[in-house]
């Protein structure tokens, strides 16, 4: 997943924009908060109120002895400047996650005032998760954002389902595409077809947290080196009730168990987000966490009621069964457990019998090895004396 915001058209020209009465009034308030000469800093020039409560510009040349009218007329020359302070000083708010993921949107840290309103102009896109952000301005300096789902990229609005809520964005990711309850909401299955088509800022940050919880306030926590980690161990250890039979697997192959774990829940294909968890704080995981942009601080739910499931699967005894099958069944048998673990039972075509996991071509392959009771090959799972 790139960390690049991309603009939706090359060279876009910077807009005209229309300084807001509010934006001034808060110039106004600020100044007034400040000590005579005490200045207000915006990027490439700064104002101040002087001992006389005349107003001050610094930019170059020193505009002194400024009039409230004279000092409106010439933030407006600067509007750009001047929205882009109110934008984040009093829409956005807050020092946190809100504010960095905003500005990380439109690269604020990294490019020109100008530089990015000329892209905004054109729509800044970012990718979070499923999700597509495409970010705009308007005459008037105020933020507007698009979320949708990165399937309907370039979809015209008019042709989903529109919301302006985020408190809708709850019903959107409770079901997948089949209307079947999705548990884990970073799991790769985001229904399409729906569009928030202008959001506010304030808006747009609540929106993403509702389809991705958490994962906001994470990726802020990590880029300030604050994420707090729960390895495997310890959140094992603290389970109990009918989940505390995790804890027994955690005697001598616990760190394997914990590989097959997150081998098969944290992969891309299953979680957007990238596993920064690991066995202990010593003992690192053999499989990768993933390429997600935002970070998995510890197991989660659907790790820990996995892991309950395997760890009384685990418990059983190993036995040897004899069954007859060709090279080629072995294959099959082999290929139908991948595309049903990767989830791709439902791309393979019904007339593709070349394909060992076509659904006819594993009908087939039921009826001639299994027997009337089910048995692959006639093989009973329980030895026929009922031994253990």
């Amino acid at each position: 997943m790139s960390d690049t915001a991309s603009v939706a058209e090359d060279d876009p020209e910077v807009p005209e924009i229309d300084l807001p009465s509010d934006a001034f009034d808060a110039v106004l308030d600020a100044v007034s908060d400040l000590g005579p000469g005490e200045p207000l800093r915006f990027e490439g020039f700064s104002v101040a109120r002087d001992a006389d409560d005349q107003y001050v510009i610094a930019y170059g040349d020193r505009q002194t002895g400024l009039s409230e009218r004279e000092f409106h007329e010439a933030l407006d020359e600067r509007a750009p400047a001047v929205t882009d302070w109110y934008t984040f000083e009093h829409v956005v708010g807050e020092f946190g996650p809100r504010r960095a993921f905003l500005r990380w949107i439109e690269d604020a840290d990294g490019r020109t005032v100008a530089d990015r309103y000329a892209a905004l102009a054109a729509g800044i896109e970012r990718a979070w998760g499923q999700l597509r952000i495409t970010a705009t301005v308007t005459d008037r300096g105020e933020r507007r954002y698009d979320i949708r789902h990165a399937d309907d990229a370039g979809v015209p609005a008019a042709e989903l389902d529109a919301y302006e809520d985020p408190l809708d964005a709850r019903d959107i990711v409770k079901l997948d595409a089949k209307g079947r309850y999705r548990p884990l909401k970073t799991a790769p299955t985001l229904d399409s077809g729906w569009v928030f088509p202008a959001l506010s800022p304030r808006d747009a940050y609540e929106t993403v947290e509702t389809v991705y919880p958490a994962t906001v306030v994470n990726w802020h926590r990590e880029r300030q080196g604050e994420l707090d980690v729960t390895h495997w161990r310890e959140t094992m250890a603290r389970q109990s009730g009918i989940y505390g039979v995790v804890r027994t697997w955690d005697r001598g192959e616990g760190h394997e168990h914990a590989n097959w774990v997150a081998e098969a829940c944290c992969d891309d294909s299953q979680c957007l987000k990238r596993r920064e968890w690991e066995y202990d704080d010593e003992t690192d995981l053999d499989v990768d966490g993933g390429d997600g942009v935002f970070p998995c601080r510890e197991p989660c739910s659907v790790v820990v009621s996995g892991a309950r499931k395997w760890t009384r699967l685990e418990s059983e005894q190993s036995r040897t069964y004899e069954f007859e099958l060709t090279p080629s069944e072995k294959e099959q048998v082999e290929a139908v457990i991948d595309a049903v673990a990767d989830g791709r039972v439902d791309e393979i075509r019904e007339a593709d019998t070349k394909d060992p996991a076509n659904r006819y071509r594993t009908r087939f392959l039921r009826a001639k090895r299994f027997d009337d009771a089910g048995n692959l090959s006639g093989t009973p799972t329980e030895p026929d004396d009922g031994s253990q």
